[in-house]
């Protein structure tokens, strides 16, 4: 009597009901970001950045008002003043989304991963869409909390705006949008470098150093350049007042998101071909 062979790999699936889907890959990134507490540690710097700093620099204005010079009241706007945190979020936020990867790099649990999906592009697929949805969520939150907590700091003198007021809108659920736009870009990246400390030197790169160096050209080349570096032209959406030389809004953050489209290809390209 003959006997049929069975793959380990097979059986388990079987023993699971089931094939790997996107869904189940999902899941399955859902529990290892939920059960790790770096991940809400980290969120919950992004969040008290955003609104703290945000306090904070509302405060100073109201204090500072009484002084303060006619061409800085001029470019005055209460809702990009009670947003500010989101320049500290963003580092946090590019932090983690370098960590979803390089993490299970640095431990050796990839290894797991892409053993229970060999296509590997689903694994991808899934931490991209866990990462980008939570961060989604919690900047949005935190977005909502520091522009009212500014807006009632502001009232005290009167310099307050209200959520319908032209613009405000945009610029509050844009600052998210902003965000959950560098936490991906980050993810790609991560996924580029597989190392820690070189994919955050890469995304604190792209965020802090290339508009420093744009500011260091001859004024006719940044003009031309710094609009099109990822923080200028996602920052587009998350500001009221648009200065000279920048994009459009929603120009502005759809170039960001063609630099996460380009980073999440390559990643995609790499984790294809690459040994894990």
């Amino acid at each position: 009597m003959s006997t049929a062979t069975v793959s380990p790999r097979s059986s388990t699936v079987d023993a699971v009901g089931g094939k790997v889907t996107l869904p189940r890959v999902i899941t399955g990134e859902w529990i290892k970001f939920r059960t790790l507490r770096s991940s809400w540690i980290t969120l919950l710097a992004a969040s008290l950045a955003t609104v703290g700093f945000g306090l904070l620099i509302c405060y100073v204005t109201v204090n500072r008002w009484d002084h303060m010079q006619p061409d800085e009241r001029a470019f005055f706007s209460p809702a990009d003043q009670s947003l500010r945190g989101y320049y500290l979020a963003q580092l946090a936020v590019g932090v983690l989304g370098v960590l979803v990867v390089t993490g299970e790099y640095s431990t050796g649990m990839i290894r797991a991963s892409l053993s229970a999906v060999p296509k590997r592009l689903p694994v991808l697929w899934a931490k991209a869409i866990v990462f980008g949805v939570v961060t989604w969520v919690v900047t949005t939150v935190s977005v909502v909390v520091a522009f009212l907590g500014g807006q009632a700091v502001l009232a005290s003198k009167h310099l307050d705006t209200s959520f319908s007021a032209p613009g405000v809108p945009r610029v509050v659920f844009g600052t998210a949008l902003y965000l959950t736009a560098i936490g991906l870009l980050a993810v790609g990246i991560g996924t580029l470098v597989r190392n820690t400390a070189g994919g955050i030197a890469t995304v604190f790169g792209l965020l802090l150093v290339l508009p420093v160096l744009a500011e260091a050209l001859p004024s006719s080349w940044g003009d031309a350049i710094s609009p099109y570096l990822p923080s200028h032209a996602g920052e587009s959406l998350a500001t009221l007042h648009q200065e000279a030389h920048t994009l459009a809004p929603w120009t502005g953050y759809g170039v960001l998101c063609g630099y996460v489209a380009v980073a999440l290809v390559g990643a995609a390209v790499v984790l294809k071909r690459r040994d894990a």
